[in-house]
């Protein structure tokens, strides 16, 4: 069984393509991913979650996604 998530959020630094021995693409990103909910201050935190990507997708992802500033 695969299990599939689907993260919203920002770049945090423009993805970098790489390939292994093999030659299959891989890439590395971190997701900036804001809370449903406000902090007891009043403001959203945000969460970032390392993601691995691999084949197609990672090469995908290094061509069309880039950070805004």
């Amino acid at each position: 069984m695969i299990n599939q998530v689907t993260l919203v959020g920002r770049l945090t630094k423009d993805p970098e393509l790489r390939y292994t021995p093999d030659g299959k693409a891989v890439s590395n990103i971190t997701l900036a991913v804001n809370r449903n909910f406000r902090n007891t201050v009043g403001n959203y935190e945000a969460d970032f979650v390392q993601c691995i990507i691999w084949k197609k997708s990672a090469e995908n992802t290094a061509q069309y996604c880039k950070k805004v500033p």
